[in-house]
């Protein structure tokens, strides 16, 4: 698991920092094939704080745009794990977070500059650093 400590100064004295949320599908969604661990109450709950919340799957962007729909989810981004570069040049964010399942997941993350966090891994809401 690899997510920075709690707030910097800089998001002390600015305010709430702004946290761009990636979330893998298949493994680590409730809703995947296979189903993972994550249900969308964390979704929902990442959202409610006013983060970014996105996709980045290895399904297509129309099946990941009507997943998340059927789920009643609104997200920001959807596109293949090796768009995650793309992704942090469109959205100004403190940090940036990607959640899934394998080592691919990681990969992608680490190489265009996110957290990556295993769903193996998974903070409880309330933890120092974590996004909830």
């Amino acid at each position: 698991m690899r997510f920075a400590p709690p707030g910097s100064l800089t998001s002390v004295l600015t305010g709430p920092e702004r946290v761009v949320v990636s979330f893998d599908i298949d493994g680590t969604m409730s809703f995947g094939d296979p189903a993972g661990p994550v249900g969308v109450e964390l979704v929902i709950a990442v959202l409610a704080l006013g983060h970014v919340v996105g996709c980045a799957s290895d399904r297509t962007r129309l099946e990941q745009t009507r997943l998340w729909e059927r789920h009643g989810v609104d997200v920001a981004f959807v596109g293949g794990k090796h768009h995650l570069a793309d992704v942090r040049e469109r959205f100004q964010a403190d940090r940036y977070v990607h959640i899934g399942d394998t080592v691919v997941d990681e990969h992608f993350a680490l190489a265009a500059g996110f957290e990556y966090v295993s769903v193996d891994d998974l903070p409880a809401a309330g933890t120092p650093g974590w996004i909830v």
